[in-house]
């Protein structure tokens, strides 16, 4: 039967963001983390660079925010990027004591702080703290570790968000607000209802949505699908980010090379040898991402090819395995020693840029639901997001949003009747084979229409083609059973859907946005975020 859980504090999703927020909010309340697949399957688990806060000597809080502003392409919000980088110092020092470990700096290193610190694409200063090449593995690696060993947190592996549970859809009494989500258990297929009077979203990214990306399976922007039909504001959801190196291999799948790797010297070339960045960005090879991934995608339209070449070569072969094992020993696999071979490499969907509005509070416009990581827009990264920027906003975010959770806990109480999850009338599915052809669909031509350079007429395609799917897709999702795989599919298709409709609204070219019948920026018309917000209107399967 399905089964009712009450918590104080419910978390979607077990990534920094999710788990930070946890261990903060924990001694105040219980808290439920629901999760898609295992805890440690996350976004943040895959992040290889680092995070970025300013410490050294030659640094301040002014350089880091003009880095930031100058590759958001005039849609940051200033008041966030402030707060966000002057919180950095802190929230370094919060995971140090949470466990976590970034690499130290030489002993002979004048600085004070103590740490290696990198420079990435779009910095001007070395700011990049890591460890190594695998510094989203760590801070995942060690806020699991707390969070499981505390005795007010229960974890629901496995389990995955259907919808957002309101007041008005649920027709409880009172304002509306978030009273937490239908849940599905993914072994036993049940859906439960997982109430609590404040939930945290942190489900990550939407990668999943386009053909080739970085991005572990679980980014389908299921986060972002189910705010959206619960009625909170979603913006700037255009502003995808092509990472420019994933590395092409037939064998490989999403495997990222850091940003680092040209952060310590890395060259990027043409299949014949040729340094391209120098004629392209006066940053060369350090260009902010928009910059580098177009400049890779002309590249190999130009020539035909089939990828370009990270060249690290000339650097000591000592440091290049000390600095990134992971790389290293991951290429080996596949034959190429980076350390005498340039790494080929191509652009691949790698974060989402926009997501659910939030204030600096961490809140969003749905009263008692908050959000933190990928799955925001908090107006911190603009029109493209400066390189390690993303796992500062996590934790920046997440603090914030357990700040105001505390404040409130108390004087919020979950509702005692909230309509169970309906599904008496659905039967098991005969015709799986639809997710996967609609699955496949949708991230091709989302790919090919709505990727790194689009048109009008592409995007117009993208609308017509996904109008079509999404019918049959709801068709699907009313009579047959929900699983995984059609919630992905139905979270997918959603995502794509107000991708296309902020995009086709955009008439410039600006950041990650890139129209060839709009290639100029118009600041006078454009220089806004893009806000959409859906209707009142049906809710989920409820009595």
């Amino acid at each position: 039967m399905p089964e009712r859980h009450d918590f104080d504090f419910l978390v979607l999703g077990s990534g920094m963001a999710g788990l930070f927020y946890a261990l903060r909010v924990a001694e105040h309340g219980r808290v439920g983390i629901v999760t898609k697949r295992a805890a440690d399957e996350s976004a943040t688990a895959w992040a290889q660079g680092g995070i970025a806060a300013v410490l050294g000597d030659d640094d301040s809080f002014e350089a880091h925010v003009q880095d930031t502003l100058r590759a958001g392409a005039g849609l940051c919000r200033e008041e966030v990027v402030q707060h966000v980088v002057e919180r950095a110092p802190a929230m370094i020092e919060s995971l140090r004591a949470l466990g976590a470990r970034f690499d130290a700096a030489a002993p002979d290193t004048p600085a004070g702080h103590g740490y290696a610190l990198g420079r990435e694409g779009g910095h001007t200063r070395r700011r990049i703290l890591h460890h190594r090449d695998t510094t989203g593995r760590e801070l995942e690696r060690a806020l699991l570790a707390r969070a499981r060993a505390h005795p007010g947190i229960a974890f629901f592996e496995s389990h995955l968000a259907v919808d957002l549970i309101t007041a008005r859809r649920s027709g409880v009494a009172g304002p509306e607000r978030c009273l937490g989500a239908y849940v599905l258990d993914a072994n036993s297929t049940l859906v439960h209802r997982f109430l609590a009077p404040i939930t945290l979203l942190a489900t990550g990214g939407a990668g999943k949505v386009y053909l080739y990306t970085s991005n572990p399976d679980v980014a389908s922007g299921d986060g972002v699908a189910m705010a959206y039909r619960a009625g909170a504001t979603v913006s700037n959801m255009e502003f995808m980010q092509f990472h420019p190196t994933c590395l092409f291999h037939p064998h490989s799948k999403s495997f990222l090379i850091t940003e680092a790797v040209r952060g310590e010297g890395g060259i990027l070339r043409t299949r014949d040898g040729v340094a391209f960045m120098s004629q392209v960005h006066e940053m060369a090879d350090l260009a902010p991402r928009d910059v580098v991934a177009r400049a890779i995608d002309a590249e190999l339209k130009r020539s035909g090819a089939e990828h370009v070449l990270l060249d690290i070569t000339h650097r000591d072969p000592g440091f290049v395995r000390e600095r990134f094992p992971n790389i290293y020993e991951r290429c080996l696999q596949y034959g190429i020693d980076i350390t005498r071979q340039p790494i080929p490499v191509v652009p691949a969907a790698h974060y989402t840029c926009g997501g659910v509005r939030t204030d600096l509070r961490g809140e969003t416009d749905l009263p008692n639901l908050f959000a933190a990581g990928e799955v925001t827009c908090t107006g911190l990264h603009g029109a493209n997001r400066l390189a390690s920027n993303s796992l500062l906003e996590c934790v920046v975010f997440a603090d914030a949003a357990a700040n105001e959770s505390r404040k409130r806990h108390g004087a919020a109480q979950a509702p005692a009747s909230v309509p169970t999850w309906q599904a008496q009338w659905v039967r098991d599915s005969d015709e799986a084979v639809m997710i996967t052809q609609n699955w496949e669909e949708v991230r091709r031509f989302m790919w090919n229409y709505v990727g790194i350079v689009r048109s009008d007429k592409r995007l117009a395609r993208a609308r017509h083609r996904l109008a079509l799917l999404q019918g049959e897709i709801d068709e699907y999702y009313w009579n047959f059973r929900v699983t995984p795989d059609l919630l992905e599919l139905r979270n997918l298709a959603r995502v794509a859907a107000l991708v296309i409709e902020c995009a086709a609204w955009r008439k410039e070219s600006r950041g990650l946005h890139y129209n060839l019948d709009h290639r100029e920026t118009d600041d006078a018309r454009y220089r806004v975020e893009t806000l959409i917000r859906k209707p009142i209107g049906a809710g989920p399967r409820v009595a």
